[in-house]
C-alpha cells in the first residue's frame, strides 16, 4: 500500500483501558497510530506493542491535554511525520468524584479542563488539518451519565454532557468538508476506573443493565471502529450509546 493510502489515527488517553482497546481496534497494516500518555509510560509501551502486533505503526508520546503548548506540539509532530490526520478519538478523561456541596473548585476545574476542554483543544488542532484534507473522522468518548446524570459526579456528568453538545456543534461546522463528528457514550464498563467500586455498588449498577452484564473496553472500541470506517460516512452529529440498554 502506498503512503498516500495510509491512515493516520490519533487517540488520546491510549495507554490502557478503553483507550488501549480503541488503539488496537483501529490498528491495521495501513495505519499509523499515535496516542498520548500523561504519566503511565510502561502501560503506553504495552499498548504500542499490541498495536504493532496488528501490523500498524505505533507511537506513544507524552502529552497533557490540559496544556495548550503540549497539545500543539503533539499534533505538529503527527502532521510533520505523516502529513495528515484521518481519525481523532478523544478518550482522555479523569474523575474527581464528590457531593456537590463538598466539591472544590479545583476538582471541578480539573475534570472540566481534562474531559471537555482537552477534547476542545485536540479537536481544534486536528480539525485544521482535516479541513485542508476535506476529510476526517472525529469521535468523542462521553458517558451514559452525560445523559442520565449521576449523584456524586456533578463535574464528570457536566463534562460528558458538554461533550455531547460540543459534538453536535462541531458536526454542523465541519460537515460541508466531509468531516464527521460523533460520540460514543459508554455505560458501565470494566476498567481500572470502575474496578475500585464497592461490590454492593457494582451489583446495583449491573441490576440497571437490561443485558445483565458489565461491558468491556472492546465493546466500546467496536463502536468507535465502525464510526471511523467508510461504512459510517453518512453518520454525523450522533451519540451512540453502548450501555447494554441502560438508556432505553
Amino acid at each position: 500500500m502506498t503512503s498516500e493510502n495510509r491512515k493516520t489515527i490519533v487517540v488520546t488517553g491510549g495507554s490502557r483501558g478503553i483507550g488501549r482497546a480503541i488503539c488496537t481496534a483501529l490498528a491495521a497494516p495501513e495505519a499509523d497510530v499515535y496516542f498520548n500518555f500523561s504519566a503511565a509510560e510502561a502501560d503506553a509501551r504495552i499498548t504500542e506493542q499490541m498495536v504493532r502486533e496488528r501490523g500498524a505503526t505505533a507511537t506513544a508520546l507524552q502529552m497533557d491535554v490540559t496544556d495548550p503548548d503540549q497539545v500543539t506540539g503533539f499534533f505538529q509532530r503527527v502532521i510533520e511525520n505523516t502529513g495528515r490526520i484521518d481519525v481523532l478519538v478523544n478518550n482522555a478523561g479523569i474523575t474527581r468524584d464528590g457531593l456537590l456541596v463538598r466539591m472544590s473548585d479545583a476538582h471541578w476545574d480539573a475534570v472540566m479542563d481534562t474531559n471537555l476542554k482537552g477534547a476542545f483543544r485536540c479537536t481544534r488542532a486536528a480539525a485544521k488539518q482535516m479541513l485542508k484534507q476535506r476529510s476526517g473522522r472525529i469521535i468523542h468518548i462521553s458517558s451514559v451519565v452525560g445523559v442520565t446524570g449521576n449523584p456524586g459526579q456533578a463535574n464528570y456528568v457536566a463534562s460528558k454532557a458538554g461533550i455531547i453538545g460540543f459534538t453536535k456543534a462541531v458536526a454542523l461546522e465541519l460537515a460541508s468538508r466531509g468531516i464527521t463528528v460523533n460520540t460514543v457514550a459508554p455505560g458501565f464498563i470494566a476498567t481500572d476506573m470502575t474496578a475500585s467500586l464497592p461490590e454492593k455498588s457494582r451489583q446495583a449498577m449491573i441490576a440497571r443493565i437490561p443485558l445483565g452484564r458489565v461491558g468491556t473496553p472492546e465493546d466500546i472500541a467496536a463502536a468507535v471502529a465502525f464510526l471511523a470506517s467508510a461504512q459510517a460516512a453518512y453518520i454525523t452529529g450522533q451519540v451512540i450509546h453502548v450501555s447494554g440498554g441502560m438508556t432505553m
